[in-house]
């Protein structure tokens, strides 16, 4: 075993147990991208993104889902690599 189980929940003990930052919920205008991929576990919808997010990337994938880095590495790598070749 990887003995890896504690750092695995920590995702959800921290919000239950640190009250949040005082800019929560405040609109990121950093440019932000996103993959979405049709299995995810809860696809966001592209509107409720740019509620919260500067979107400026938004790819709908043509397969993978929730562990999209192990089940489409290469779909995943170049969305990221796409999104950043603006910024050179």
């Amino acid at each position: 075993m990887t003995e890896t189980i504690n750092s695995s929940f920590r995702v959800y003990y921290e919000p239950f147990h640190n009250p949040p930052p005082a800019n929560a919920g405040e609109r990121v205008e950093v440019p932000t991208g996103f993959a979405m991929f049709p299995k995810d576990i809860v696809p966001a919808p592209r509107e409720w993104a740019e509620r919260f997010f500067n979107v400026e990337h938004w790819t709908q994938m043509p397969r993978g889902g929730h562990f999209a880095a192990m089940e489409e590495p290469e779909l995943l790598a170049e969305d990221i690599r796409a999104f950043f070749r603006r910024f050179r």
